[in-house]
């Protein structure tokens, strides 16, 4: 069997708190073959860039990669999440491009290369990861590695006309024509790529399952929609129904029904359309207020990006207003917290609510929807209230599927899912939970190995 190189943005090494299903997959694959993680340690330096840290455990050899604060100011902060982030969330808007950032995350990109080429022995499967890593196929090609190379897209693909906003998108986006395997989240973003291919891309699709670039290369192309490890969450969320934390919020809820929502502090996750979907819900139900509380966890994340700081204060301003209007001297409606709460007591709360809230305005998939559903006690579920932008909505149909920006639609659902009987609620929830149960993290990351290394 071939070791397996994964390359991400970021390395779950041993000893860190890091229970999502995408790290504990991959560690697993990398156990099961023998392998190398490679990516960025986490830290910026004052010195340049390049710095390796190397250690093994068992069979797995991880290596990181320190990046200089220009580096990673321009890679990472910059082009990545200024520039590609909001482009492939559609948000053309906020796209805020600079040629300099572009040209430090093909520098960062390149020194990836540099480094881990000498470490590929000629057998080796390589798996690159997501969108701060674009060009490393073709970079690793420049430097003769004939090896597999996979890529998977963990955010979405928007369309072909906006991507060809982007300055210079056909550099960029042509570089993954170097791969043997590109991997979407939904068969939607799989035909949006074919579409920029056929377009912009100078290359044709051969048929749904390849693309041909303009040398004539053949690359495989598919869909590999995300899971996580079903039977590990719901074990952990049953578990967790004692921990002090959950303990706290039962009792705190006084007998009143609870809607939770989990995101990062991020625009893709239509946090202030939520708002005001929970508020119309508020005013269109009156009859069922003070009946529900709605606790928003939404931990910050890239608070230096002044679109993110935004984002905070308008969400800060939304709950006052919301709780202002509606709350009563025993009872706020809408608990808004910027607090990280470890996966063990997410996975308890979410068993707690009766209403899941997933309402981003664009998805690559949305993994907290399907943790919802797993979190659930079998014999009284919660309901889970999704949106249809989000890549989880092609597999959990059960769910209340709405547009996130039809208020009135979020706040009717909202009260089918708070007045849903028990029998519909658990059948449902267990036609979602048969798929979960079947399509895991683990035949997730076995299927896109498979098609791989089967050419």
């Amino acid at each position: 069997m071939s070791r397996l190189v994964v390359v991400s943005n970021r390395v779950a090494l041993p000893g860190e708190n890091r229970a999502g299903g995408l790290a504990v997959a991959l560690q697993a694959a990398l156990k099961e073959r023998g392998g190398l993680w490679f990516g960025w340690s986490g830290r910026s330096v004052a010195g340049p860039s390049g710095q390796l840290h190397e250690h093994s455990d068992g069979n797995i050899r991880y290596a990181t990669l320190d990046l200089s604060r220009a580096d990673l100011d321009n890679y990472y902060n910059g082009f990545s999440n200024r520039a590609l982030w909001p482009l492939l969330h559609f948000r053309l808007d906020l796209v805020d491009y600079d040629r300099s950032k572009r040209e430090g995350y093909w520098r960062v990109n390149t020194l990836v290369a540099d480094r881990l080429a000498p470490m590929l022995r000629d057998d080796d499967i390589v798996w690159i990861h997501d969108y701060h890593l674009i060009p490393l196929a073709a970079l690793l090609r420049e430097r003769g590695i004939g090896n597999r190379i996979g890529f998977f897209l963990h955010v979405p693909v928007p369309s072909a006309d906006l991507v060809q906003a982007l300055p210079e998108h056909h550099s960029l986006f042509s570089a993954l024509y170097a791969c043997d395997l590109l991997g979407f989240q939904t068969r939607r973003d799989m035909d949006r790529f074919q579409s920029w291919v056929r377009l912009f891309g100078g290359g044709r699709v051969i048929d749904e399952a390849h693309i041909q670039a303009p040398g004539g290369r053949r690359v495989r192309i598919a869909a590999f929609p995300i899971s996580i490890d079903t039977a590990h969450i719901a074990r952990q969320a049953r578990a967790a129904t004692g921990n002090s934390p959950v303990r706290a919020l039962r009792h705190s809820l006084q007998e009143r029904k609870l809607a939770i929502g989990v995101d990062r502090l991020d625009y893709s996750k239509g946090l202030p359309e939520r708002f005001h979907g929970f508020e119309r819900y508020l005013a269109r139900y009156p009859q069922q207020k003070g009946s529900m509380t709605f606790l928003q966890i939404a931990p910050v994340s890239r608070g230096s990006v002044a679109e993110y700081r935004t984002l905070r204060s308008e969400l800060e301003q939304l709950a006052g207003h919301i709780n202002g209007s509606h709350a009563e001297a025993d009872w706020t409606p809408l608990r808004y917290v910027n607090q990280n709460y470890a996966h063990s007591t997410l996975t308890g709360f979410y068993r707690e609510a009766a209403v899941g809230l997933v309402t981003p305005l664009r998805d690559g998939m949305n993994l907290v929807a399907k943790e919802y559903v797993a979190s659930q006690d079998p014999d009284d579920p919660g309901v889970l209230v999704l949106s249809l932008l989000a890549g989880a909505a092609d597999e959990l149909r059960q769910a209340l599927l709405v547009n996130p920006h039809d208020l009135d639609g979020v706040a009717d659902a909202i009260a089918t899912a708070a007045n849903m009987p028990r029998g519909e609620r658990i059948e449902r929830w267990q036609a979602m939970m048969e798929h979960l149960r079947e399509y895991d993290i683990n035949r997730w990351r076995r299927d896109y190995l498979q098609v791989l290394e089967g050419g």
